[in-house]
């Protein structure tokens, strides 16, 4: 299996078809050896102390910011601000955002794809501010209806926020051409939600026109607990601190304070250190094999098991073709729920979500509470393939048993 020996979790369980990786990635040994050394040779509070070994965990630290903001395509790694994961990274933005750029009468525009974190968070800001909430609508093959988008611009508009590519539906978004779109028709501060995009996909932010650009390290091969946000440099000076507390500050008046300079301003306490060393090494295990290999291997097998669903009976399958989406696959079975077709699938070893997948707008216009969703990462193969397939199969003919036995 390509990869699959670099995970000690699913060389532990050979019998494993690991699905789920939209939700969270399998870690590579490499990932967690870093960060077990980290904490053995190298463990103090970076910043804080005058002593040679916090010397070298801040050393540690700073040295995996650059790294992780040379593999998102970041010059300035010091406009790379380090949160729990994208969705703290979201709230930042809207929180600071909220705070100093949006008011009432103003318009915030989000699409119809959107995870909850990059939904209810404008959403919020939006009746905290008085602004004006639009939803671009998707097409019927869940993409971003562009000439909808298009006519929503203009002069009030103050933030638009997407996704890189959807959670529920795999759907690679336009980034360059929502771009411009936004530049020609207004001054809106663009935002990415790049949970779904930096895993799989070559990001150059340097290069997308976006102002801020949020991930998830878990989601990245990288430990739970650390992500961040990449951000142009103008953008982050000009906007309040999201936290207040140690580290963050420059100086603390009695009745006022000023704040330290990036990336420190936002990274108020106690930093996870051990966690953005283990997400330097997953980028390196992720350059090492290489993004463009990445992402051609995800469609493959996104493309073979899309066809192979799709000849079954009763399988809908939803979103773009194979060619233009991630290695992300919604669909559901006629009269099998999803919930109900991914206990059936864990019986027999397949790992898959099942749900709303945190995009419940998206659910509404899809017409289904719920759908089942395989997602695919390095370490997949055909053979997960054929047991995603073969555990459907058994699923609708139980349930085809059931109905017909009522």
């Amino acid at each position: 299996m390509p990869y699959r020996s670099d995970f000690p979790l699913l060389v532990a369980n050979p019998a494993l078809h690991y699905l789920d990786s939209a939700a969270s990635a399998q870690k590579p040994k490499v990932v967690l050896d870093a960060i077990r050394d980290f904490y053995e040779t190298s463990y103090a509070n970076p910043h804080r102390g005058a002593y040679s070994l916090s010397s070298l965990a801040t050393a540690r630290y700073h040295s995996a910011r650059q790294r992780i903001a040379e593999f998102l395509g970041a010059v300035d790694f010091e406009a790379l601000i380090f949160t729990r994961g994208t969705t703290e990274a979201l709230n930042l933005l809207a929180t600071a955002l909220s705070v100093s750029n949006i008011r009432s009468g103003d318009e915030i525009v989000v699409t119809a794809l959107e995870h909850h974190s990059n939904f209810v968070t404008w959403q919020q800001a939006a009746l905290a501010t008085g602004a004006r909430f639009r939803i671009c609508e998707m097409t019927s093959d869940g993409r971003v209806d562009m000439d909808v988008l298009e006519g929503m611009l203009n002069t009030r508009t103050r933030v638009v926020a997407f996704g890189h590519v959807s959670n529920a539906l795999g759907t690679v978004n336009p980034v360059s051409e929502i771009v411009r779109l936004v530049r020609e028709r207004s001054d809106a501060t663009i935002i990415c939600d790049g949970a779904q995009g930096a895993p799989h996909i070559r990001v150059d932010f340097d290069k997308l026109g976006v102002d801020a650009y949020a991930f998830s390290g878990h989601k990245m091969g990288g430990p739970m607990g650390l992500g961040g946000l990449v951000a142009r440099r103008k953008l982050l000076e000009r906007i309040p601190p999201y936290q207040f507390g140690g580290d963050m500050i420059e100086f603390v008046e009695d009745q006022s304070s000023t704040w330290a300079p990036l990336p420190h301003k936002f990274e108020a306490g106690t930093p996870n250190a051990a966690g953005a060393v283990g997400l330097a090494a997953a980028v390196d295990y992720l350059d090492g094999i290489g993004m463009e290999r990445v992402q051609a291997h995800e469609k493959a097998l996104v493309a073979l098991a899309q066809s192979r669903l799709e000849a079954l009976d009763g399988v809908t399958t939803y979103g773009p073709p194979a060619a233009e989406r991630s290695g992300v696959l919604s669909f559901n079975v006629d009269d099998v729920h999803a919930h109900d077709l991914a206990t059936i699938l864990d019986s027999t070893g397949v790992c898959i979500r099942s749900g709303h997948h945190c995009a419940q707008p998206l659910m509404r216009r899809l017409g289904v509470p719920a759908t089942a969703r395989a997602s695919f990462y390095i370490y997949n193969d055909e053979s997960d393939v054929d047991a995603l397939v073969a555990g459907v199969k058994q699923a609708s003919t139980l349930f085809a048993g059931t109905i017909a036995g009522n």
